[in-house]
């Protein structure tokens, strides 16, 4: 399978335009339950092109984007630059560069299922300050809510090279809670969605890494598959993707629930 770190290069723009953002509510409840302040320093790890990285920025706090992807940290980079708290770095989840007992909160959206869990765990230790927290977060795309959503999961199935590998819905409640270990973890889940036209359905499938690119024999037919499913099903010239955002975040002990 391609390296992780490389499988986004080629589909940045689409990701800047037609992935889905994040609800307030994430941070809203890490404050709430976690004791986060502005002042508290938080690293996003796999931070890509800064979608999950602003939320925080734009409420004061000093981020870290720690992401290994040339392409995507340059990205983020570029869209961050008016937001003085920001701090670029060139790492992985597994050794991020960052300095010993640094950071107040980790946090991983839309990655977690990408890392070494092992060696990120330890790396995450290495960087928490005395009583901080790990969060991971992710938008699952709901599959079964709507026509459309049903048929678009079975297009992937179809064309998608690597999808069931690669689907972090692999990520399930014993793997959180080796990861997490004896500390535990709570979980919270809000609601999210896009509503797109073809276009806009389009790019949001080629923003993922798991679909053929433009050099594949498979990429037309797929594209074909897509514009038949986008006919069938829009309203008004436009199609819904409906979200569940998914928060589980704890604090790591030295050691996980399995040692």
């Amino acid at each position: 399978m391609t390296d992780p770190t490389e499988r986004f290069s080629s589909r940045v723009e689409n990701y800047i335009k037609y992935r889905p953002g994040y609800p307030a509510d994430v941070i809203e409840t890490l404050r709430e339950e976690c004791g986060l302040v502005p002042e508290s320093v938080v690293a996003d790890i796999g931070s890509g092109t800064g979608i999950l990285t602003r939320l925080f920025l734009e409420r004061g706090h000093p981020v870290f984007g720690v992401e290994p992807n040339r392409e995507m940290r340059e990205a983020g980079m570029r869209l961050l630059a008016e937001l003085p708290r920001f701090t670029s770095v060139d790492g992985r989840a597994e050794a991020t560069a960052l300095p010993t007992a640094c950071v107040d909160l980790v946090i991983a959206g839309q990655a977690f299922h990408w890392f070494d869990q092992n060696a990120a765990r330890a790396e995450f230790l290495r960087v928490l300050r005395p009583g901080g927290w790990v969060a991971l977060v992710w938008n699952e795309r709901l599959t079964e809510t709507t026509p459309f959503l049903r048929e678009y999961e079975a297009l992937l199935h179809r064309h998608a090279i690597d999808y069931a590998k690669v689907d972090h819905r692999r990520i399930d409640e014993t793997v959180l809670a080796a990861f997490f270990g004896a500390g535990g973890f709570r979980a919270r889940v809000f609601p999210n969605r896009q509503v797109f036209d073809f276009d806009g359905i389009r790019g949001r499938l080629l923003s993922s890494s798991y679909v053929p690119g433009e050099d594949d024999p498979g990429h037309e037919p797929m594209l074909a598959d897509l514009d038949r499913l986008f006919r069938a099903h829009a309203s008004n010239g436009r199609a819904t993707f409906e979200y569940e955002t998914k928060l589980y975040f704890g604090r790591l002990l030295d050691s996980p629930a399995s040692a």
